[in-house]
């Protein structure tokens, strides 16, 4: 089972429609994320366009998974006279709040074409098992 929380995520979107302050390094927007579960694996995938991928930095700790993910202004020239500056720079972070269910000693992860795809393998402990039933003659229990 995978649990999301940004309980600040409201908050920022409505700031930044009363307040306009989606400029140059102010509090980017949560990353998107798509999250779905595939046979035996939850599979997390984290839009992050013009993000480095040294810039990503993924932590588990006591089943709260963080991502943190920079972006960094590209380089410019000297001779560079900004004109429009709408993409958001800086630390963009998301943390999940992964179920008991999940074996997160081994999630894995993928970077490609600014999508960061986490695929996290169900626990054996919770997977479906079949328990095995004995038969011929009970033995009475006396009371």
């Amino acid at each position: 089972m995978l649990m999301r929380t940004d309980p600040f995520r409201e908050l920022d979107r409505l700031t930044q429609q009363v307040l306009g302050t989606s400029g140059t390094w102010s509090r980017p927007n949560a990353m998107p994320m798509d999250a779905y579960r595939s046979g035996e694996e939850f599979v997390v995938a984290f839009d992050l366009p013009g993000v480095a991928p040294d810039a990503i930095e993924l932590n588990v700790e006591r089943n709260v998974l963080t991502v943190k993910a920079e972006r960094r202004p590209a380089p410019v020239g000297d001779n560079v006279e900004m004109q429009v500056a709408e993409r958001p720079l800086g630390v963009f972070s998301r943390q999940l709040f992964l179920g008991e269910t999940l074996d997160t000693d081994n999630i894995q992860a993928h970077y490609d074409a600014g999508v960061l795809t986490l695929r996290i393998p169900v626990a054996e402990k919770a997977k479906p098992r079949k328990i095995a039933i004995s038969h011929g003659t009970a033995k009475q229990i006396d009371a």
